[in-house]
């Protein structure tokens, strides 16, 4: 009986080659995959605030505690089924460089509920959303690799639309709430340039969970002592295998089919469509400045795809 297999994987100890490290060079049907696994992963992102607006608990060390709990759960049962009894195997195969990984990756929860605690929400937003802006610099000089001006034109009108719509509750004060939130692009862009630079000798999907399990190394005793209700973990349930587990599973699965600075750009999807969803779900109204922010952003975001596909039809 065959192991199921991971998403773009011919064979389970062999990741697939990955396209060349420029996007734009890259096939472009690898490129179109990619795309869409990073879309997927900013529309699981984006839920984290209608289903934190659901959870009872106020702690916001014991959210990150059992959120990291159900990731670990959901991603174990995932390597579980791509990989049946070699999944131990595949976990020890990331090494150093897949725990450094998770290691960025379980920073930046902790930097946001830092800033969060000791800052405005938009100042946190607006300054987490410079982080296309550090993946595509820490890309050049890490990975080499090129970003065409259009991306670097559509990451500056992105950030505009971002900072239009959390405009009405920027605070120049809180600084070092602001000198967290900038932590968070920081540590993730890292994590790109690891996974980027990883993408074509180990499969680095394990590096997830262990940003899970080091998350919740970190948690426990600050949360401690623990008092979920059902509720809550139903909804903190779905928040680590959906919110947080599928999402972060496919960021790193895209990572092999594009260049950092379109991941980058593309997780500002996170940001512009969490709005949305709280909206609809509660009837909360985003003002109208916001609203018009999100569409400048998702327009920067879909011009610079369509004008990358059609660089490659020529090409």
């Amino acid at each position: 009986m065959k192991t199921a297999q991971p998403p773009g994987n011919e064979k389970i100890s062999s990741p697939p080659p990955s396209p060349p490290a420029h996007s734009e060079e890259a096939n472009p049907r690898l490129r179109r995959r990619g795309i869409l696994l990073m879309v997927g992963a900013g529309f699981c992102w984006s839920t984290g605030g209608i289903l934190v607006r659901n959870v009872g608990t106020t702690d916001s060390w014991e959210i990150v505690l059992w959120r990291s709990v159900f990731m670990v759960l959901f991603l174990f049962a995932v390597l579980s089924f791509w990989h049946g009894k070699n999944v131990f195997a595949k976990i020890a195969g990331v090494g150093f460089q897949g725990a450094l990984s998770g290691f960025f990756l379980a920073s930046t929860f902790f930097f946001f509920i830092l800033s969060v605690t000791r800052n405005t929400v938009a100042n946190t937003l607006v300054l987490m959303s410079t982080g296309p802006f550090f993946v595509a610099f820490f890309g050049r000089i890490f990975l080499t690799e090129r970003i065409p001006p259009r991306t670097w034109i559509a990451i500056g009108v992105a950030l505009s639309g971002i900072t239009l719509m959390f405009s009405e509750g920027l605070d120049k004060g809180q600084s070092l709430g602001n000198f967290l939130a900038l932590g968070v692009p920081t540590a993730f862009s890292l994590n790109i340039i690891i996974l980027r630079r990883a993408k074509a000798h180990v499969d680095m999907v394990p590096s997830v969970m262990l940003a899970g399990i080091f998350s919740i190394l970190i948690a426990l005793p600050l949360a401690w002592p623990l008092a979920p209700t059902l509720h809550d973990l139903t909804v903190l349930g779905i928040m680590g295998c959906i919110q947080l587990g599928t999402g972060c599973l496919l960021m790193t699965i895209a990572t092999r089919y594009l260049a950092a600075g379109e991941v980058g750009l593309l997780a500002l999807l996170e940001t512009t469509l969490g709005p949305i969803w709280v909206w609809l779900g509660i009837g909360e109204r985003p003002t109208d400045l916001a609203l018009i922010g999100g569409v400048i952003v998702i327009a920067a975001l879909l011009i610079n795809e369509w004008l990358g596909f059609q660089e490659n039809r020529t090409t």
